[in-house]
């Protein structure tokens, strides 16, 4: 892992961290965790298990950290943590598939399920609260997918036409050759 690789990785992260920041909630304060949408944009790009962990690690903490669910720290970071390795094992299945448009968008809407999912298990587990599971699915993660999968299809290509012009090497532009 080179030094250009973690500085693309600490922007897509603090960029979601902006965008997570910047994001008023919704029902009851909940936010879409466009955080995700980086952790998957950077899974993508580099498709090695040090970057997915580095990258799985920072995002949960830092949500963690940003989280304004009642005790949401741990269950981002365990959820971060999965949805990263679900989501990395998926793209590999899909090898030079992954990177194309349509095929990353239906990614991240599947990881954004699977991450809110985690997420509210998570929580009802740790806290030992009860909360209504199906109504959180349907008021906060659908919504939230909806979002990532639009921020997606307007951040990945961004990034990647940015990586092309500055010849940057990644995994997505060593399979497009």
């Amino acid at each position: 892992m080179n030094t250009k690789n973690l500085v693309l990785m600490a922007l897509l992260v603090s960029v979601g961290a902006t965008l997570y920041v910047m994001i008023p909630g919704i029902n009851g304060g909940m936010k879409p965790d466009f955080m995700l949408t980086m952790m998957f944009i950077g899974i993508l790009l580099f498709r090695d298990v040090k970057s997915v962990f580095l990258l799985a690690v920072t995002t949960g903490i830092i949500s963690g950290l940003f989280s304004s669910f009642p005790g949401g720290f741990f269950p981002n970071i365990i959820d971060k943590f999965v949805t990263a390795f679900v989501f990395f094992a998926l793209v590999s299945l899909l090898n030079k598939h992954a990177a194309k448009l349509p095929v990353g968008i239906a990614l991240t809407a599947i990881g954004t399920v699977l991450s809110g999912t985690i997420f509210l298990s998570a929580a009802i587990f740790i806290l030992g609260a009860d909360i209504p599971f199906t109504l959180l699915l349907a008021t906060v993660v659908v919504p939230a997918t909806i979002m990532n999968g639009v921020a997606f299809a307007v951040m990945f290509p961004i990034v990647t036409g940015l990586m092309k012009r500055s010849n940057f090497q990644s995994s997505t532009a060593a399979q497009a050759r």
